[in-house]
């Protein structure tokens, strides 16, 4: 395995999530310092300057094709081009606290509202509509969209998974540990990955709801975020071991230490090189790839 970080030019602007965009890029978050960067595998890391303090938080890419994004602290949904031109979209319920963003099955966005118990849709034109949750102070994170149809997303302080359909009928499931605070969520293999922050654990939900649980070597790693490669292998970000990790299909995990101590993964994405990459806190991207 082969890890090598790329320095940001944005010292403490805080890369905290990352995605891959249709113009081969790579397209990340700056919750410091309120910015939107973009880096091509190879090339010079650029970015377009938002509101400063807006904290943008997670990025997905749109069934338009452009990126869309939270912003946490200024309660918005961001979309900006590849060309750079942005738009912002305020919310209806003040103070709501986006955070997790995905496209949906229905070409529209979906996104989570942490402090305001509701996930949210948005249209490509920017028409907001919000499903109440049926917990209080449940603060739901991540959300990605399922092979059934569905969007299902994780409820940190509930301690469950959740299921919303496009016609806004939501399921809630428990998780069998207490108190293990999911965050990242990804689909594939037919159910769904997650990780469980305060739990130290990976795990995977059915779309029928059965779980199954994971403990990691390390159960102070505070896994963070999780996606699939392109094998279908789960990756995510271990935020307190300061490493990355896989799992195989028997349960069984493998990490790989990041070069610069105390570097903060967050954000795991797939990119437009076929490589993992990571945001690094500390302010740059990691390429994790098989020892090239």
């Amino acid at each position: 395995m082969a890890i090598r970080e790329y320095a940001l030019d944005e010292p403490g602007g805080g890369p905290y999530a990352i995605t891959t965009g249709p113009d081969g890029a790579l397209w990340y978050t700056l919750v410091h310092s309120g910015r939107i960067g973009r880096l091509v595998p190879g090339g010079e890391p650029s970015s377009h300057r938002l509101d400063p303090d807006c904290g943008p938080t997670i990025i997905a890419l749109g069934p338009d094709g452009a990126l869309w994004f939270t912003e946490f602290r200024a309660h918005r949904i961001g979309r900006i081009t590849t060309g750079g031109e942005l738009t912002e979209y305020p919310l209806p319920t003040p103070e709501c606290g986006p955070f997790g963003i995905t496209a949906g099955p229905d070409g529209a966005l979906w996104f989570t509202e942490t402090a305001a118990d509701r996930i949210g849709r948005i249209t490509v034109g920017g028409e907001v509509t919000e499903f109440p949750l049926p917990v209080t102070g449940g603060f739901p994170s991540a959300i990605t969209a399922g092979g059934d149809g569905a969007l299902w997303f994780t409820l940190n302080q509930a301690n469950a998974i959740g299921r919303i359909d496009v016609e806004g009928t939501v399921a809630i499931h428990p998780l069998p540990t207490e108190a293990a605070a999911p965050v990242g969520i990804a689909a594939g293999d037919g159910a769904l990955w997650f990780v469980e922050i305060a739990a130290g654990r990976i795990g995977r939900i059915t779309h029928e709801g059965r779980i199954t649980e994971y403990p990691l070597p390390d159960r102070e790693a505070r896994p963070h975020a999780i996606v699939l490669d392109a094998a279908g292998t789960p990756w995510f970000t271990e935020w307190g071991g300061n490493r990355v990790g896989s799992i195989a299909p028997d349960g069984s995990v493998t990490g790989y230490e990041l070069p610069t101590p105390g570097s903060e993964p967050h954000g795991i994405a797939l990119g437009p090189d076929g490589a993992l990459w990571t945001a690094l806190e500390i302010g740059a991207l990691a390429r994790v790839t098989a020892g090239d």
